[in-house]
């Protein structure tokens, strides 16, 4: 940093190299390295590029992937029983074909979740900005660059430009020092931050994640922070990039290869804060005091420790919050003070971009080994992506899981939001991998409970909520 220069953090020097002109005091006019579309998020804005006469105006900086609406059965198929799911994938590859956008779909072999496949291609980089439709955007951040969510309206002047109309976060840190004990992951890590700071602790902020215990994850368990940090308000997230990071992107299909691989790894050396940068937030935590987490509500910051019961609403001062407490239990059919593993679960889920990656199901199948689901549990894999699906299969995970009684899916969005054939029933009780826990999240009337994918595979087994440090295999 030069002589009198301000400091920055990284996320300002993100957005200071990405604005192409100052709009007014609190607006920027953006430009967006990697757009990501979807086929439940783009329709809309295709029809208003083509009410309008106008053209997508940088076909190779978008990429779309069919992941929301899709089936996830054991075989692969292009078929969808619901016509108008159905109807959005057609629109969504005519869209692509005729602007030249290259499309991960159906019968794709990269096909999978967006927000895993764009890593796994090498579609993001450091240092980059990336905008799609989807909130979890969020989750590049673990490779050094700022993704955000944004709307149909914004998707349709993303195409049309290239740029976005932006407002400047504030910067907030969030140091994690410290060893993870036996049976706590990168999962258990943001349910405690988020049920420390609410769901609307990081409402108008920039996260940038820091500290010991973040630089010891792999970056699987990095994108798990930065994917789920949205679930308390945040529209960004970073890290510094480091060897990790270099080590994971290179030899991707999309990153860069010799001179400019180097030149790119040496430009990524400067994507780190400054300092002596301010952040208006600074929060620490240590990891050594985190344990598994489950959710007892219908808010991802309604957690708890496993060992742990449902909280008393009469114990709480605060009458508006009193009265959300009441209104969760009572959604969930949870008694106040009642044990957490005293809840028996008719459904286990594994998946989702939080939790679907290769490093995920390998977590689940140290504790499957060996081991059988509960009879009365129906129990699911869906991997993040076909191409975990195929090296999780070349590390006969899939048998471990098959065996022990798990049904063995096709990649997709699945079970966390129900967009597709695959819905808990009303008061089915699932122990779930995935983000988020709201009413009919997963179904009309299913009742969520947050966890690791560990976590998940030590009730399927169990049949209730259980400790994966008792069960084994963590």
């Amino acid at each position: 940093m030069s002589a009198g220069a301000a400091a920055l953090t990284l996320y300002d020097k993100i957005v200071a190299a990405h604005t192409v002109r100052r709009i007014d005091e609190a607006h920027v006019l953006l430009y967006i390295d990697r757009h990501i579309l979807n086929e439940y998020t783009s329709p809309q804005a295709f029809s208003g590029l083509a009410t309008a006469g106008r053209r997508v105006r940088r076909p190779a900086a978008n990429f779309g992937v069919v992941d929301h609406v899709n089936p996830t059965l054991p075989a692969r198929t292009a078929y969808i029983a619901d016509s108008q799911a159905a109807r959005q994938v057609e629109y969504f590859g005519e869209n692509c074909r005729a602007e030249g956008i290259e499309m991960f779909g159906l019968l794709d072999a990269r096909q999978g979740i967006e927000h895993v496949v764009v890593p796994e291609q090498g579609i993001a980089l450091p240092g980059m900005v990336i905008a799609c439709g989807d909130s979890h955007t969020t989750t590049y951040g673990a490779l050094g660059a700022l993704g955000f969510g944004i709307g149909t309206s914004d998707v349709e002047h993303v195409l049309a430009t290239q740029c976005i109309v932006y407002r400047p976060l504030r910067n907030m840190r969030i140091r994690i020092d410290g060893e993870l004990a036996p049976g706590v992951s990168a999962k258990d890590l943001i349910m405690a931050i988020i049920r420390r700071i609410g769901v609307a602790g990081a409402t108008g902020y920039a996260v940038e994640f820091a500290g010991e215990a973040v630089q010891r994850l792999d970056v699987a368990g990095r994108m798990t922070l930065c994917n789920m940090i949205v679930e308390a308000g945040a529209r960004g997230a970073v890290m510094a990039p480091d060897e990790a990071v270099a080590a994971f992107l290179q030899g991707r299909p999309h990153a860069p290869r010799g001179a400019n691989w180097l030149a790119a790894q040496a430009d990524w050396q400067g994507l780190r804060s400054d300092d002596d940068a301010w952040f208006e937030q600074d929060l620490q935590l240590d990891a050594a005091d985190v344990a598994p987490l489950v959710t007892w509500g219908t808010s991802p910051d309604q957690s708890v420790p496993i060992t742990a019961m449902a909280p008393d609403p009469r114990e709480e001062p605060n009458p508006e919050r009193r009265r959300a407490m009441e209104q969760a239990l009572a959604y969930m059919g949870i008694a106040a003070g009642a044990p957490m593993q005293s809840l028996r679960i008719d459904r286990a889920f594994i998946g989702s971009c939080t939790n679907g990656r290769l490093e995920d199901l390998r977590a689940a199948a140290q504790v499957l080994a060996g081991r059988k689901v509960a009879p009365h549990v129906r129990a699911m894999i869906v991997p993040g992506s076909s191409q975990v699906r195929r090296d999780a299969e070349r590390e006969g995970l899939h048998q471990i899981f098959t065996d022990a009684g798990f049904e063995w899916r096709q990649s997709g969005c699945s079970m966390c939001l129900a967009m597709n054939d695959d819905v808990l029933g009303p008061g089915e009780r699932c122990a779930s991998s995935t983000n988020r826990n709201f009413e009919g999240r997963q179904g009309r009337g299913g009742r969520t409970h947050l966890m690791s994918p560990a976590m998940v595979a030590a009730a399927a087994v169990a049949g209730y909520l259980a400790d994966v440090r008792s069960v084994g295999g963590a």
